[in-house]
């Protein structure tokens, strides 16, 4: 489908150009919050008195504002408006000059319009690989940005290096404030996971733990699974890889002390276990990792942390496998991919990737784009406000009726060339 992710005002422009009823240019001078002047303005005293004037505000895309042309000084190229706008025109102020019949404002809910009249037969492309099996959930919640999902993949063969498989506790310069343990209970993978229990942590208070050294430079995610019995914001957890012995301060730490790698845990739900890839900083300069160390925010107060599974991973290698359509479904109440039991079982322990879609965008900006076809929007936008404008029978005389329907005609056109969503399952 060809789409061009023109903005708002490209689109407005289209449609005015296509009506007939809108002129475009650009302030030569300075003006003031009622006055505008531009040499591109043509005709007598008085010629665009009454008509609608848009003024982009050249410090600020998104500031557009539209008033009633009260006057206009032809000695002066001088445009004068009724009300004054929150800004003084400047050089280079944009502007738009729009037909007393065509408020600018109803040309932008007409392009929202359609965009609503193309919702459920148009989507926006979506890849999402933020979820993740471990051979035992069955249900889980579909990311809000998916509206529609194609297929389920699963990650099959990829290359990865463990670098601790949280079966045993972190013991390495860890601060009293930290208890490290190994839970054989609350696990994802192997004989326990990594269990850290904080009291009065202090920002900068770390656990960590070494092993033999590695080269992963390599890889560019590292990877792994988290807990925590508090809700999280992004940050308040760290995993740091070092390249030397584990001190405390951590968070001051720069490359020279062996610190590596400083990496952000996002936010997380308490009580649920989240699969977490973080992308890597310096995986280049990542030639001898030999410790790890979570890194407690102050902000946490008293809490647990589980880890479980920490490796880094080489994105590009990974070979995805399709989830065959039979082994999973949608609860569209709940929002909720299902795997059955044979999916479950097919899936493993794999990362899952989604393909589908998001309801397209309305755009409620200025410099907002389009994420289905233009010519669709525009075409649809036009047909609308020369239907808006019709007028009753016999009232007619620029046949706007007959400009409405050819104008409606090409925009079904363009929708017959959207995708055919045929393999589409719709969660919403």
């Amino acid at each position: 489908m060809p789409v061009q992710g023109r903005t708002r005002k490209q689109l407005r422009q289209s449609i005015g150009n296509n009506l007939g009823v809108m002129r475009t240019g650009t302030a030569y001078d300075a003006g003031s919050t009622t006055t505008l002047i531009s040499l591109s303005l043509v005709g007598g005293d008085d010629s665009y008195n009454g008509k609608w004037l848009t003024v982009a505000d050249v410090t600020n895309s998104n500031n557009t504002e539209t008033r009633i042309i009260s006057d206009y000084t032809a000695s002066a190229y001088r445009l004068t408006v009724q009300q004054a706008y929150s800004f003084a025109t400047a050089a280079g102020d944009t502007f738009e000059i729009w037909d007393d019949e065509y408020r600018p404002e109803v040309i932008d809910e007409f392009i929202n319009q359609a965009i609503i009249d193309a919702t459920g037969q148009a989507y926006d492309p979506v890849e999402d690989v933020s979820l993740h099996a471990d051979n035992r959930n069955m249900r889980f919640d579909i990311p809000s940005n998916i509206s529609i999902i194609n297929h389920i993949y699963y990650r099959g063969r990829y290359s990865s290096t463990s670098l601790h498989t949280c079966n045993a506790a972190f013991d390495t310069n860890v601060n009293s404030t930290i208890a490290p343990l190994v839970d054989t209970q609350d696990k994802k993978q192997g004989t326990g996971s990594a269990k850290f229990i904080t009291t009065s942590a202090d920002g900068g208070d770390i656990a960590g733990a070494t092993f033999a050294s590695k080269d992963i430079s390599k890889y560019d995610y590292l990877e792994c699974w988290v807990k925590s019995t508090v809700d999280t914001s992004a940050g308040n957890l760290k995993i740091h890889l070092h390249s030397a012995a584990i001190t405390e301060g951590l968070a001051a730490d720069t490359s020279s002390s062996g610190t590596l790698e400083k990496l952000f845990i996002p936010a997380l739900t308490a009580d649920t276990w989240t699969y977490v890839r973080i992308q890597l900083n310096n995986p280049e300069k990542d030639t001898a990792i030999i410790a790890i160390a979570l890194e407690h925010d102050a902000n946490l107060a008293d809490c647990q942390i589980r880890l479980d599974d920490i490796k880094v991973v080489q994105n590009d290698t990974a070979d995805w496998v399709i989830l065959p359509k039979h082994l999973w479904k949608i609860d569209r109440s709940a929002r909720d991919l299902i795997l059955t039991d044979s999916g479950r079982l097919e899936a493993g322990n794999s990362l899952l990737k989604i393909t589908g879609g998001d309801k397209p965008a309305l755009l409620t900006s200025e410099t907002a784009t389009s994420e289905i076809d233009d010519s669709y929007i525009i075409a649809k936008a036009t047909a609308l406000a020369f239907s808006a404008r019709t007028g009753g029978a016999g009232t007619d005389p620029d046949q706007r009726r007959q400009q409405a329907d050819r104008w409606d005609a090409r925009a079904e056109r363009a929708k017959r060339a959207f995708p055919i969503l045929i393999t589409g399952r719709v969660v919403e």
